[in-house]
Parts: structure tokens; C-alpha cells; sequence
């Protein structure tokens, strides 16, 4: 490590060179010094010492004023000290100007959130006053400065290329085929949608596999052998042909977070996730970041406050894998891993709601067993809220058999109802947005007699049932196996059958929760399948060039036709010399036959004697003309055996006394003889086979 000292040896410069799981991970000039005994960290982005000296005495300056104007301030923050220690035993970080600046945990407990959103803030105001350009290295800053080349013009390309790819990948998007799979304890529903001219949603393939509860263990994922039997039978009762699909996991199986960090371009951001120092700053997570699968996606950017609002979404590879493993066992491909509260919320964008007012934002409330919570959809980013039950409280709900609630149902059913209205009531407070209306989904069979039970509670609040197929058309085909009393529990197979995979990034310009998934080997697929999209378009141009070939041979053609009629009228002296070279080539071809029959026969000969060869050429000599050979035979001694066809008795006879008369066979006899029926003969002829020994003459 070379170091060089800056500043009256306040400031020291060195060349970091730190390996990261093996892996060297930077050659950049970075610069240190110490602030309130406290060591900062940050590196130039670049390895040319002139550029980087600049840049790191730069950042030097801006430390002293915030330390002069009392910017760096709550030092007893604990949270904050663990943050900034983390960042200066971390040799994978790169720059820490990218680290944690604000959380918001969409499951959490309140007080918790609240008191980590004030931490979050104290960081991000210490963090505004940098100037991040100085981050990106002097190559941005010279990029600026060369002549001729303005901002303008570099917004105009800008913008050409998004436009340019969202139109592609658009494309892309369109022509996947993905059937939808949804697990849960009570069933397995599978579906797959297509679309009319006026891109109406058409519920083409449903069916569904209610599960006997006596073979499914209280961890579904320890009954693979059985759920994936169920999703072979039902995928079978639907006609489902595709072996793409769309699977989800359980929202208790994930960690959902909208975090803010500073404005970072996305090649930033992508070096900041590769050295594991985004999200151990960010997020946090108490286990081992590589035991996660893990997906991310930029939902905001505000040039203003120089912050942006990541969504991230990941769960523990070990779930991930186990669900894929159920649909791999049923001999499906898992193209997408989703969540299931974003399922519910696709199914939502695809449902136009009647009883809405469009003005004001959507509520899903899930209500089962398994999952319990409020997702609020604002701006259409989705806020969602865990709803704690306690498995008696579970319990309780199941015993609702009509109207009448009892008592300590209808305890539970107020707790519940407390927490949706908190989480409505904040909401309310911080976007001023007022919600009148719950959408519900729920897979319980009594969710008739508890939605008014909730709304005596809520009596401001409405409570429908959610019908995901209010802008679906069904099939007469596809109707009674619709339920009619609650449609809510077919809305996140919907949803999953809604997905597309996206190859080319266009959810990126519409909204990150489109896009989700979690399988860990998602980059591959994504390659596999544009290569299969970019190969259609090189179908295409194949098709178009192979069509403009025609096209210059047709013209082509068309002014050969008079030179070509010129030729035409000198055919017959040409078919006088073609006659003539014919009659030549008949006489060549014949002996040709003769000359091949001889090597034919030589290769049924296992010997490399001369005697053999000389004794073939005699029996070659002998065959008559009406006579075939089918195999011959020499035991290489004195004997061999002939086998073949001919059209008569006599034929056979000429043939054995043709080979009585030759001066190596000392005898030659018929040892069967059958009559056989040859459809290779004209008129179906009986043909006679035979066997004929030849003992042949000491040499």
C-alpha cells in the first residue's frame, strides 16, 4: 500500500488494494483522515493520482466546514456509530457516501420504524450537503468539459435510448407464454390468461386441487412429494401445456423494505451491491446476506434532496429454493418467483373496480390462517402492514358458523380491526389521503359472516369482498369451477398468470413491483430468453432478406427469359450429342455393375489368400445370367458356401455345372432349394432360393 500525505499530514492518500472474497475489488486512490477522533474513509473512484488528489482534498475541505458549522452532530447515536465502524472495518466498501441513509420497514412494529426513521434522517442530513458528482471521478468532469458536447444533446440520446428500449422490451414482454401456480395450505390453483384485440384479460385455463389436510404437514414445504403430484393432476385438468409459470411465496417468508439512500446513477448502484455494502448498510439483516435471495429495483428519484427510494424485496434462499423444488418435482420450469402480497396487487392492476372512485387509493386486507395483513396502495407503490393473531386467536375465527359472533370472537375481530385502522390512520395522517374502502381477500370459509362483524367495527370504512374477475372474461367452459360466494381466493393464481417475464427491463420505466422475482439463477433466464426474443427478430430479418433475394432473382429472370429462348432453339442438335455420349456412357456404366458385383462379392470373403480370390473370380465367371448372389460363405479351409436366387430350376443347374467345370472346385452340389415370393419382380414372379456347397481342390 503506497500512501501519500496530504494537508500537513491531516489527510493521507493511498492506493487501496483490498481483496473481497477472494477477489481483488479496487486499484482506486482513496483518502482518509480523522474528524472528533472518529476515522472517514472515501474513495476518489479513480486510479490516476493527479485526478484523484483534487477530488480527496475536496472532500477533505467539505468534512472541516461541516465540522466548523457543527453539521456532524448526536454522537451517542448507537445505531449511527455501528453504521459509520462498519463502514471503516468494511475493505469491500467503496464509497460511503452510499450508505445508509433512510429505512422504511413496511413490516415492522411502529415505534421501532419511528425510531430508526430518526436516525435515518440525522445521517441523510449529514450526507445532502456532499457534492456527489465529485464521487463519480474525473472522468465524468471531463466528459462535461469536452468540447461541443452540451447537456442538452446528452438528455435528447438519453432519452432516445430509453424510448428505444422500452418499445422493444415492451415487445418482449408481450410474447411470453407463463401459466400461474399458486400453493397454499387449503389448494392448488393453477391459470393462465391471454388477450383479445381490445387487450381485454381472458381467463383461458383454470383449474384448482382442493388438499386433504391429513397429508400435509403444519410446514407445507415438508410435503413436496404430494403438492407436486396435486399440481401435475391440476395442470392436467386445465390443459396447461406451458411448463413456464409463475410461483409465489408466502409474505411471512419475506423481508419487504422501501429504504432511501442517496441519488446514485444505476452502474453506482450496481458497484455498491456487488461489494455487499449497500445492503449490509441499508437493510440490515440479522443473518448472513448470502443465505438471501435477493431483489432490488430504483421506485423514485428526487434530483432535489439527491436521495432515491429503493424497493427491496428478498427472502432466505433456502424457501426460495424449496418452493421452486415443489414446481420442478411436477416437471414445470419456474421462470419467476413472486410475492404473494404483489400478486394480490397485479391482480388489482388488472381489475377495474366499479365500487372504487378512481381518486382514491386501493386497500387489500388478507385475511386467513397464514397470512395476516393491510396493503395500502399509494401512488401505486404498495404499503403494506403485518396484522399480528395469536394461533388461538386463529382458532377462534374458524368457530364463526353464522351471524351470531361469539364473545371472544368478536374480541379478536376488534383487536384485528384496532390494528387495520392504525394502519389506515397513519396513512392517512402522513399522505392526507383518506381511505373509505377495503378490498379482502380470504380463503376462509366463513369470511361471509366476518366481513360485517368488521364493519361494525369500521363503520366508516367499507368491506368487499375482492372479485379479481370483474374485467375477466370467463369461458362457459371455465364457470363452474369459478366460486361464486368468494372470488378472492382464485386472485393470486390471477395474478401470477397476469406476469410476463421481462428480459429487457421495461417494468423499469412502468413500476418495480411488476417485476419481481426471486429466483436465485433469474439473470440466466432473463439471458435465455432474450436471446430467444432476439433470434425471432433475426427470423425476421432473414425472412425479409430471403424475400428481397426473390425478389432480385424474379427481375433477374425476368430479363433472362429472351437469352434463355435464343438457347432453347438449339435443343435439338444438343439432344443428338447428348443421344450419342448417352450410348458411350450405358457401355462405361455396365461394366462399371460388373466391376462392382466382383467387390462385392470380395467382401464377403474373409481371406487374404490369393487361392481365395482366384476361386471367387471363377465363380464370378459361372453365374448365369438369370442367377443372384444373397451371401457366400468360407469357412477358410476347402468349403464354401453359396447362397442366392434365380428365376428356374435350370438356372440353378447351369449354375452348378458352370462351377463343376472350373479347375479350383472340385465339386459343387445343391443343398436346399426353397421357393420364394419377391415383390421386388415385375408381375410378383416366384423366385427359387438356394444353398450350394463347393468343396473346393487342395492348393
Amino acid at each position: 500500500m503506497e500512501t501519500i500525505h496530504k494537508k500537513d499530514g491531516r489527510l493521507h492518500i493511498y492506493v487501496r488494494q483490498d481483496k473481497y472474497k477472494g477477489e481483488l475489488k479496487s486499484h482506486n486512490w482513496v483518502g482518509r483522515t480523522y474528524i472528533n477522533g472518529k476515522q472517514k474513509v472515501i474513495s476518489s473512484g479513480t486510479t490516476n493520482l493527479e485526478e484523484a488528489i483534487p477530488i480527496l482534498e475536496r472532500w477533505f475541505d467539505e468534512l472541516q466546514l461541516q465540522k466548523t458549522d457543527n453539521i456532524v452532530e448526536n454522537p451517542t447515536n448507537t445505531s449511527e456509530n455501528q453504521a459509520q465502524h462498519e463502514q471503516v472495518n468494511n475493505p469491500a466498501i467503496e464509497q460511503p457516501s452510499k450508505n445508509v441513509v433512510k429505512e422504511h420497514s413496511a413490516i415492522a412494529n411502529d415505534d421501532v420504524q419511528s425510531s430508526k426513521k430518526n436516525v435515518a434522517m440525522g445521517m441523510l442530513d449529514k450526507l445532502k450537503n456532499l457534492k456527489f458528482s465529485n464521487l463519480k471521478g474525473s472522468k465524468n468532469s471531463s466528459e462535461s468539459n469536452v468540447p461541443g458536447q452540451t447537456p442538452k444533446k446528452n438528455k435528447a440520446k438519453e432519452l432516445f435510448q430509453k424510448f428505444f428500449q422500452s418499445k422493444v422490451s415492451k415487445m418482449s414482454v408481450a410474447g411470453e407464454e407463463i401459466a400461474g401456480l399458486d400453493i397454499t395450505k387449503e389448494a392448488i390453483r393453477v391459470a393462465q390468461v391471454s388477450q383479445d384485440k381490445e387487450e381485454n384479460w381472458i381467463l383461458d385455463k383454470f383449474s384448482y386441487r382442493l388438499l386433504d389436510q391429513e397429508k400435509i404437514a403444519e410446514n407445507i414445504l415438508e410435503s413436496k412429494d404430494y403438492i407436486s403430484e396435486e399440481i401435475s393432476l391440476a395442470m392436467a385438468n386445465a390443459k396447461i401445456t406451458s411448463k413456464n409459470i409463475a410461483l409465489s411465496i408466502p409474505v411471512t417468508s419475506a423481508i419487504i423494505r422501501v429504504v432511501t439512500s442517496p441519488l446514485m446513477t444505476d452502474e453506482e448502484l450496481q458497484k455498491a451491491i456487488e461489494t455487499d455494502s449497500l445492503w449490509e448498510n441499508l437493510v440490515q439483516l440479522t443473518d448472513n446476506l448470502n443465505d438471501y435471495s435477493i431483489f432490488h429495483q430504483v421506485i423514485n428519484r428526487n434530483s432535489k434532496n439527491n436521495t432515491m427510494d429503493i424497493l427491496f424485496v428478498a427472502s432466505k434462499l433456502s424457501d426460495v429454493n424449496a418452493y421452486a423444488s415443489i414446481a420442478k418435482k411436477a416437471g414445470l420450469n419456474p421462470v419467476i418467483m413472486d410475492v404473494r402480497c404483489f400478486t394480490l396487487k397485479n391482480a388489482h392492476d388488472n381489475t377495474k373496480f366499479k365500487s372504487i372512485n378512481k381518486n382514491e387509493n386501493s386497500v387489500i386486507l388478507e385475511l386467513g390462517l397464514d397470512e395476516n395483513y393491510v396493503m395500502i396502495i399509494h401512488n401505486n407503490i404498495p404499503i403494506i402492514t403485518d396484522i399480528f393473531l395469536r394461533p388461538q386467536e386463529k382458532q377462534h375465527l374458524l368457530d364463526v358458523v353464522n351471524d351470531q359472533i361469539p364473545t371472544e370472537v368478536e374480541a379478536v375481530i376488534r383487536r384485528y380491526a384496532m390494528q387495520v385502522k392504525q394502519a389506515i390512520t397513519d396513512y392517512e395522517a402522513k399522505y392526507e389521503n383518506k381511505i373509505t374502502s377495503i378490498q379482502v381477500v380470504s380463503s376462509l370459509k366463513n369470511i361471509s359472516f366476518l366481513i360485517p362483524a368488521f364493519k361494525k367495527n369500521l363503520p366508516t370504512t367499507g368491506f368487499v369482498n375482492f372479485d379479481p374477475l370483474q374485467s375477466v372474461s370467463v369461458p362457459s367452459y371455465n364457470n363452474d369451477k369459478i366460486p361464486n360466494n368468494n372470488k378472492s381466493t382464485i386472485a393470486s393464481v390471477l395474478g401470477l398468470a397476469y406476469r410476463k417475464l421481462d428480459v429487457f427491463g421495461y417494468y423499469k420505466f412502468v413500476t418495480a413491483v411488476k417485476n419481481i422475482n426471486l429466483l436465485p439463477n433469474r439473470d440466466a433466464i432473463r439471458q435465455q430468453n432474450k436471446l430467444k426474443f432476439l433470434s425471432g427478430f433475426a427470423m425476421k430479418g432473414v425472412a425479409g432478406a430471403v424475400a428481397g433475394i426473390y425478389l432480385l432473382l424474379i427481375i433477374f429472370s425476368y430479363f433472362q427469359i429472351s437469352s434463355n429462348n435464343e438457347k432453347l432453339m438449339e435443343f435439338d442438335q444438343v439432344q443428338m450429342e447428348f443421344d450419342k455420349l448417352n450410348v458411350q456412357f450405358s457401355k462405361l456404366a455396365k461394366k462399371r455393375r460388373e466391376m462392382q458385383k466382383s467387390l462385392d462379392l470380395g467382401k464377403m470373403i474373409n481371406s487374404n489368400q490369393a487361392s481365395s480370390y482366384r476361386t471367387l473370380a471363377q465363380v464370378t465367371r459361372s453365374v448365369p445370367l438369370r442367377v443372384n448372389f444373397t451371401k457366400i460363405t468360407f469357412d477358410g479351409e476347402d468349403n464354401l458356401i453359396i447362397e442366392g436366387m434365380a428365376f428356374s430350376d435350370q438356372d440353378i443347374l447351369n449354375f452348378i455345372s458352370n462351377l463343376n467345370s472350373k479347375s479350383l472346385i472340385e465339386q459343387a452340389s445343391l443343398a436346399n432349394m426353397k421357393v420364394e415370393n419377391s415383390e421386388a419382380t415385375a408381375g410378383n414372379n416366384n423366385k427359387k432360393g438356394f444353398v450350394i456347397n463347393c468343396k473346393l481342390k487342395a492348393t
